[in-house]
């Protein structure tokens, strides 16, 4: 037997957090998430994303054990700007079993059907800093800090269950060590070129991580909303969101794999983060931020064995000459100086040819893909 109960409690909202771990304990690929952040998924306290949205969250059980969970989330200003009535399914874990599967997607299509909601899609989260898209191949590769994980089972129960493909992502493995050395040049010497000719400056160089935060966090994203302002269910960063977002940046950067480009008028028009990989220490710590996992934590900041490419942003009217370089040029420099072999990309839109192009020089090769997925209700 089956049985659908909304989350109402905080010990509800630690058993929703606590799930995944259970479900992926012996699965070698996945990276878990801070509980935290999913505990307080629907506080808008907590968690600023969720100002202005609606949130409900479910738990499924099976012969009165838990067997699965789902977040269902408006997003009033996505709905706004793409003129749709939609909410969004985050969140989606469940037991090899299709019948859970069902019943938990029926539970965000009743509400979407009680809030007069007209489409049912995802895994979609808050805006394109959460976690996005259904893992559909490499589940035989590590996960990503920023990204979901999945086992094979999910995209197909999807399709089984009649939710049609929508927005497709594609992740790579950058080769940066086996370039070229004259490959390699060429990306930091354009950098330098396009810095000099447009009279750039690189904020890094010379201003520490919390100064630029503090004087630039607004221009910055100011820059990313209007880089990705036309991808998929985009929806802007605003207000408190922006102060979480850079808390969160700033807790595992690496200063030495940032870069923020301004212009002569001081406005950022271009940026690149590229986050050391964490999966490990999120791994062995269960996703609890306890002592154990932050001093694991500074250790792969400090010194990182793996690379997550990130970000990659530079304002449209600037686009097509050459900034981007600044960043990805010296991108490449450090990593091939840092001897650092592990360097994958987090999810690009398989439209956004632009960003896949900056590595286009770079062996790489294709080692996921993740979908997102649409049904219409009736």
């Amino acid at each position: 037997m089956i049985e659908v109960k909304e989350i109402k409690s905080k010990k509800e909202w630690k058993k929703f957090a606590a799930f995944p771990i259970k479900l992926y304990k012996n699965n070698p690929y996945y990276v878990p998430v801070f509980r935290d952040d999913d505990i307080n998924l629907a506080n808008p306290k907590k968690n600023s994303a969720a100002q202005g949205c609606e949130v409900k969250a479910f738990l499924a059980y099976k012969n009165g054990e838990i067997a699965g969970r789902i977040a269902a989330i408006i997003v009033n200003e996505s709905n706004r700007r793409y003129n749709e009535h939609a909410v969004r399914f985050s969140r989606f874990d469940f037991i090899e079993d299709i019948e859970v599967a069902k019943a938990l997607l029926n539970a965000a299509e009743n509400f979407a059907r009680e809030r007069n909601m007209t489409k049912l899609h995802g895994p979609w989260g808050f805006n394109d800093t959460d976690r996005e898209g259904m893992l559909i191949s490499g589940f035989d590769k590590l996960s990503t800090y920023a990204t979901n994980y999945n086992y094979e089972y999910y995209p197909k129960f999807m399709e089984e269950l009649g939710y049609e493909k929508d927005s497709l992502w594609l992740e790579h493995k950058l080769n940066v060590l086996q370039m070229e050395q004259k490959e390699a040049d060429r990306y930091y010497k354009l950098g330098e070129y396009v810095k000099k000719k447009f009279k750039l400056t690189e904020l890094c160089e010379t201003m520490p991580l919390k100064q630029i935060i503090k004087n630039y966090g607004d221009k910055f994203f100011d820059c990313y909303n209007a880089a990705y302002g036309k991808l998929d269910m985009f929806v802007d960063i605003t207000d408190d969101v922006k102060k979480v977002v850079l808390k969160q940046f700033a807790t595992v950067i690496n200063p030495r794999y940032l870069s923020v480009v301004v212009n002569e008028a001081n406005d950022v028009v271009a940026f690149g983060v590229v986050l050391p990989a964490i999966g490990t220490a999120l791994k062995k710590h269960g996703g609890k931020l306890n002592l154990g996992c932050i001093l694991d934590l500074f250790k792969l900041i400090d010194k990182p064995k793996g690379l997550e490419l990130t970000l990659i942003a530079v304002r449209p009217e600037y686009a097509k000459i050459g900034f981007t370089a600044v960043c990805f040029g010296d991108f490449v420099r450090k990593i091939r100086e840092d001897q650092i072999d592990s360097v994958v990309s987090n999810p690009t839109l398989d439209s956004n040819t632009a960003v896949r192009a900056q590595w286009s020089h770079i062996p790489n090769e294709e080692i996921k893909r993740r979908q997102t997925y649409v049904k219409n209700i009736n």
